[in-house]
């Protein structure tokens, strides 16, 4: 796997089944977006940076068999997953394409609707992948969005310094990759300005408590962070022991929570 098509938090076995698990977290918000936005049947929907394909495997559920969904990324390994699983499932509405989202051109045009998640913050010019994302759609197609707009927000509580050191860490190494934690700042400006109209804007987070199901999403992403930061050199084994003990003791401490990073969804039209 080259170095260049690789995440800032890898590609391999257990960064899928981190993502398996982050999706059926957030499975129940997502669909009830797509339903609000008119995702329907017949329809041809791109899954815009789809990694191992979790959130396209269900948009072929909500196409059927006489839609489409066209899955988009750059990691072959992500998209061999998500080819298995659709052959597995029986899902040939599905179609895959390996393509570098910073690289001039879309995979199709006069689509429905575009799905994307996280996936704005990471490339190099967000704006210029808009502007193609913007003209592939039909006119009255309908793009859905989840991007962080105050990724800085996930703190424990009680508060811990070795964690939030962990979370800084995290956006500077998206940043040393040419990316933008907090996007969604900016996404929803951009939109009107590419002959959008933003239908909807909600702030979505959790609070779970050790125990709760939407804690495992953050506890994953802890166990893989921490060593992914350690393998950048953005943290030393010592410090990488910190966070991970800050983080199982806040687990056995009576009345913790965590806030997780604060993600903006949005809904927008092509006029």
């Amino acid at each position: 796997m080259a170095i260049e098509k690789d995440y800032v938090l890898g590609t391999h076995d257990e960064e899928i089944a981190r993502l398996g698990a982050q999706h059926g977290v957030w499975r129940a918000l997502v669909l009830a977006a797509w339903r609000r936005a008119g995702f329907a049947a017949g329809q041809t929907i791109v899954d815009l940076g789809c990694g191992p394909g979790w959130a396209a495997l269900d948009l072929a559920d909500v196409v059927g068999p006489a839609g489409r969904v066209i899955a988009v990324d750059r990691s072959r390994r992500f998209l061999d997953a998500l080819a298995a699983a659709a052959r597995a499932r029986g899902l040939s509405q599905i179609s895959i394409e390996e393509r570098d989202l910073d690289d001039p051109g879309f995979p199709a045009a006069g689509v429905d609707g575009i799905w994307s998640r996280w996936v704005y913050a990471f490339v190099r010019d967000p704006r210029a992948l808009l502007v193609r994302a913007a003209a592939a759609l039909r006119p009255g197609g309908i793009m859905v969005m989840h991007e962080y707009v105050d990724y800085s927000a996930w703190r424990l509580a009680p508060r811990n310094a070795a964690f939030e050191g962990f979370v800084q860490e995290v956006m500077a190494s998206w940043r040393a990759a040419g990316g933008e934690t907090e996007i969604g700042l900016a996404l929803p400006a951009w939109l009107g300005e590419v002959g959008m109209e933003v239908r909807a804007l909600t702030p979505l987070a959790f609070a779970p408590r050790p125990g709760d199901p939407a804690w495992a999403w953050p506890s994953a992403f802890v166990e893989v962070g921490v060593r992914r930061m350690i393998e950048l050199g953005r943290l030393d084994d010592a410090q990488g022991r910190a966070i991970t003990e800050a983080y199982a003791a806040t687990e056995g401490t009576p009345g913790a929570f965590q806030i997780t990073p604060t993600v903006i969804e949005i809904v927008a039209v092509k006029l």
